[in-house]
C-alpha cells in the first residue's frame, strides 16, 4: 500500500474516532454550541452556496480528516518530531488544532481560537485533537506493518 493511501485510510479512522467522540459530546450536552458539523455547514452555505444540511458537513469534516490531514501527515511525517507514530501523530495533531483555532475557527464566527465560545472551546478542540492525532499515528505505523507483513 502506497503512503499516501496508508496515510489516508488512518486519516479516516482517526476522523471516525473524533467524530464519535463529537456525538458523545453533544448527547451529553456538553457545550452545545461547540458545533464543528453545524460550523463547517454554515460556511459551505454561507461562503459556496452549497445547501444548509448537515450532511454537507460531514462530508467537508471527513474529507478535510481523511484526505487534507491524511495527506498533510504522509507528507510531514518525516519532519515531525515525535517519538514514534504515535508521538509524530499527535504533533500534527496540535498542528491541525492550531490551524484549525486561526482559520476556521474566526471564519464561523467563533473568534481567533474559538474564544467567542469561551475558555472550554480551546481546550475541549484540543483534547479531540490530541486522541484525533494519537489515533492518526496508530492506525498509520499498524498499516505499515501490515503492508510489510503481507509482502514479506
Amino acid at each position: 500500500m502506497n503512503t499516501y493511501a496508508r496515510a489516508m485510510i488512518a486519516g479516516f479512522v482517526a476522523t471516525v474516532v473524533l467524530s464519535v467522540l463529537m456525538l458523545m459530546k453533544s448527547m451529553m450536552g456538553v457545550m452545545p454550541g461547540l458545533d464543528v458539523i453545524a460550523m463547517l455547514t454554515g460556511m459551505a452555505h454561507g461562503m459556496m452556496g452549497l445547501p444548509a444540511n448537515p450532511l454537507i458537513g460531514w462530508v467537508l469534516h471527513f474529507m478535510i480528516g481523511t484526505v487534507l490531514w491524511g495527506i498533510g501527515f504522509a507528507l510531514l511525517y518525516k519532519v515531525l518530531p515525535g517519538g514514534g507514530s504515535v508521538g509524530k501523530g499527535i504533533v500534527f495533531g496540535v498542528l491541525a488544532w492550531v490551524l484549525m483555532m486561526l482559520v476556521p475557527m474566526p471564519m464561523a464566527g467563533a473568534g481567533l481560537f474559538g474564544m467567542k465560545m469561551g475558555m472550554m472551546a480551546p481546550v475541549m478542540t484540543l483534547v479531540l485533537h490530541l486522541i484525533w492525532g494519537a489515533v492518526l499515528g496508530a492506525t498509520y505505523s499498524s498499516l505499515g506493518r501490515s503492508t510489510a507483513t503481507a509482502t514479506a
